[in-house]
């Protein structure tokens, strides 16, 4: 009986290990995934200036807001435009909620010109998530050049200007990458919040996973390619606002500070 017990015991012990590893290697992956594990990041709050009043360019088209004192949460959209752009559009001006779009250019930007321009005219924030979605830590320095350059002319060619921001496909980054960055003049913009709308359609998950992870300074990763997702937006917007957030913009968030070429954001 004894042996049995001791049997027991060490298997238990080898499956609390095992799972242990597991937590841990599932962990790593998550950090590697961001690709910035030997880069520095600067969060909303250590950019903002005190004492500085809001430019009329900080206050945007949705009202003067300063984020050193309200609650402010930046909700962000990747990938599109895409044919859910129009409805999600339409949402963000009724509820009057400001967003910023990394928008991809090879069909995306090149097939819905009309929304990156209603997306400008509707005061939201215009920046770019690359070309075609090359993972900009895996190609070359003068692949990446292209890959944002290309965003940046067809972007400006709409717009009338170029982008501030960027984000890197899948979040992965190193010192190259910032350096491109920076001579391309973009600055790097990650996130606090994902609700993986990509492994989901349901709208109400979604919804859970993203208010469940919102704090103050928070910047939220949706994506409006996915069915689910724009359906989750008057929801997330509503139990958010119902806390106290107020919704901004990613430069309205880091205001009276700004953005700095080839800088990495994240909360």
């Amino acid at each position: 009986m004894s042996a049995a017990k001791n049997k027991m015991r060490s298997s238990a012990k080898g499956f609390r290990r095992a799972a242990s590893l597991t937590a841990a290697a599932t962990a790593a992956m998550a950090v590697a995934l961001t690709g910035c594990t030997k880069v520095d990041t600067s969060a909303p709050s250590s950019v903002r200036k005190d004492g500085a009043p809001l430019s009329a360019e900080d206050r945007g088209k949705f009202g003067t807001v300063d984020c050193r004192k309200a609650k402010c949460v930046a909700l962000t959209f990747d990938a599109g435009p895409s044919e859910n752009s129009p409805r999600l559009l339409d949402i963000l001006k009724e509820e009057k909620v400001p967003a910023t779009f990394f928008l991809l250019g090879k069909n995306h930007i090149a097939k819905h010109p009309e929304l990156v321009k209603r997306m400008e005219d509707e005061g939201h924030e215009v920046a770019s998530h690359t070309w075609s979605h090359k993972i900009l830590t895996d190609i070359t320095p003068d692949e990446a050049h292209r890959e944002l350059r290309r965003t940046n002319e067809a972007i400006e060619k709409l717009i009338g200007h170029k982008p501030s921001l960027m984000r890197p496909p899948q979040g992965r980054t190193n010192p190259d990458v910032n350096d491109i960055s920076r001579e391309e003049g973009l600055a790097e913009v990650l996130w606090s919040v994902t609700a993986k709308d990509y492994t989901t359609d349901d709208s109400a998950l979604i919804q859970k996973r993203v208010v469940d992870q919102t704090q103050r300074d928070g910047i939220i990763l949706l994506h409006d390619i996915y069915k689910g997702t724009v359906p989750a937006v008057p929801g997330i917007i509503d139990e958010l606002k119902k806390r106290g957030y107020v919704f901004v913009t990613v430069p309205q968030l880091l205001a009276p500070g700004k953005a700095e070429p080839g800088k990495i954001y994240r909360p």
